[in-house]
């Protein structure tokens, strides 16, 4: 099933990269820290990031990749999707793949989510579950608000469960637009896992990011 999995997405990358159709942005960020699902994946230390992404009707897809303190020292994702839209109701069904260059550590999602719009800002919910590993998903609640025309709030509550191991997860920040294209967020997360030397990576912690997206 994974290497159907990854083939689609290669297929779809490499359809996207072809058309003369549909919409492409590219993003670039700088972070003091790299946080995935409660976890640091630089230590606590800084990460260039950047993506391509495609768009053609429901139908998405891109690559991103950022430096982490692992493995080779690099996480390159693919991922595909399509994002049909139910009367205000959004939805995203997708699958998008981890590659670190080492086999123990990457790995593939099929990813199911849904949005709403509420009052003036979003509220919506993520389900990602883990073909490479058994009882291995993770799911959320999020939402956003916007404060004012440049500065809004956001964050998520979620469950991550590892082989059968669970935690917990959240996250809350204020990004602030310095242009249409630049913004800097700034995002409090943490864990409910216990302090100690071996998490040290999931302690709480505040991550400050410069975003470009063109």
């Amino acid at each position: 099933m994974k290497k159907l999995l990854l083939a689609a997405v290669a297929v779809a990358a490499l359809t996207a990269g072809s058309a003369h159709a549909g919409d492409f942005t590219y993003n670039l960020d700088v972070t003091s820290d790299y946080v995935f699902r409660g976890f640091s994946q630089t230590n606590a230390k800084p990460a260039v990031q950047g993506g391509i992404d495609y768009a053609k009707g429901l139908f998405y897809a891109g690559t991103w990749a950022s430096s982490v303190d692992f493995a080779n020292g690099y996480e390159l994702d693919l991922y595909a999707g399509v994002k049909p839209v139910v009367g205000k109701t959004s939805f995203d069904f997708g699958v998008v793949t981890y590659q670190y260059g080492q086999s123990g550590f990457n790995a593939t999602e099929l990813k199911a989510a849904v949005s709403h719009p509420l009052y003036k800002g979003t509220i919506g919910a993520a389900y990602f579950n883990n073909v490479d590993y058994g009882s291995t998903f993770y799911y959320e609640v999020n939402g956003s608000y916007p404060l004012t025309d440049k500065l809004s709030v956001s964050g998520a509550v979620g469950e991550q469960a590892l082989s059968g191991v669970k935690y917990s997860t959240g996250n809350i920040g204020l990004t602030y637009a310095l242009s249409p294209k630049w913004s800097v967020d700034a995002r409090y997360s943490d864990t409910n896992l216990p302090e100690i030397a071996l998490l040290k990576v999931a302690k709480p912690r505040v991550a400050v990011t410069l975003k470009a997206v063109f």
